[in-house]
């Protein structure tokens, strides 16, 4: 099986906004290649942030029902629920590393999983944090 990739919330939310435009077609692809690879995986996290963002905070909400199929389809996904031990490793990772707490919960997430890639627009592409590359798939 190939690497595993952790895929952010920026991204999951663009590949189902359809308001997007560039960024929605371009992360789509990308979503579809990581599902037929079976190289996707994700985060309680960022399920939740997916939720809220795409049944709020987009130009053209979805309906709450349309949100959680969509949510249940990423269930097949690896998922890393996060637990206590969870934040106490995101602390560690934030003080190490100067990020956001929320940003150190998802390096955290992606460890547990063993990715070896996160594709986000929150991060500095190119980086490597904890031994996990970041890459933004929209430069």
């Amino acid at each position: 099986m190939s690497d595993k990739i952790f895929v952010d919330t920026n991204i999951l939310v663009y590949a189902h906004d359809l308001s997007a435009g560039d960024r929605h077609a371009k992360v789509s692809s990308i979503i579809e290649g990581l599902w037929e690879a079976e190289t996707g995986v994700l985060s309680s996290q960022v399920l939740q942030e997916f939720y809220v963002t795409v049944t709020r905070k987009i130009k053209n909400p979805l309906k709450p029902a349309e949100a959680r199929e969509i949510i249940r389809n990423y269930l097949a996904w690896p998922m890393q629920i996060n637990d206590p031990e969870m934040t106490i490793r995101a602390s560690e990772i934030e003080e190490k590393n100067n990020l956001s707490f929320w940003d150190a919960l998802i390096i955290a997430a992606a460890l547990r999983l063993q990715a070896k890639k996160i594709i986000t627009e929150d991060l500095n592409h190119g980086q490597v944090i904890e031994g996990i590359l970041i890459e933004n798939p929209l430069l």
